[in-house]
């Protein structure tokens, strides 16, 4: 599966993120109250560049791109899963403030699971346990419960997620 394809519709531009996203990228990011319900505070300068670089090392992360105003507001990245082939996992997803609540994060997810359902039967999606907007969120694109994980984020961090599952027979994009 292709994981940084070009995706867009009439708002949105989805792209591979590149290392000159770095800046406007970050002045997306750069607001607490979007990373109020997360474990890693990504408005923080240090831990927004250890996110950064490990998205463009990742091979999967996407910028997303307003197309009327032609600025970057947000990125998503998909996971492919290696003991599961036939699944990919979409995530480290945020979008600023301005796009929340509407159809932005409906659209990008829906440009991205199309995508993914043309190779995969399955799209996972760890949200959070404390991310009551995200899961909501994924409920509206779609997604079942299915789990509850613990899982490593980073060396010395560890967080509880809510795994929710999107199968290619249930999807209706």
């Amino acid at each position: 599966m292709n994981l940084q394809p070009t995706l867009q519709n009439d708002l949105l531009k989805l792209r591979p993120l590149v290392a000159d996203d770095l800046e406007p990228l970050y002045n997306a990011a750069n607001d607490p109250l979007i990373w109020d319900q997360h474990f890693d505070k990504r408005n923080e300068r240090a831990t927004y560049e250890r996110f950064f670089h490990e998205g463009i090392l990742s091979g999967g992360a996407l910028a997303v791109v307003h197309k009327n105003a032609g600025s970057i507001i947000g990125t998503s990245r998909y996971h492919q899963f290696e003991d599961f082939p036939n699944a990919v996992e979409i995530g480290w997803t945020f979008l600023t403030r301005e796009h929340w609540g509407g159809m932005y994060n409906r659209m990008m997810k829906q440009l991205m699971i199309k995508h993914a359902m043309k190779e995969v039967d399955s799209v996972y999606l760890m949200i959070d346990q404390n991310n009551f907007r995200s899961q909501k969120a994924a409920t509206k694109i779609g997604g079942r419960m299915l789990s509850i994980e613990e899982r490593a984020s980073h060396p010395q961090t560890r967080n509880t997620n809510l795994v929710y599952v999107i199968e290619k027979a249930d999807w209706k994009g």
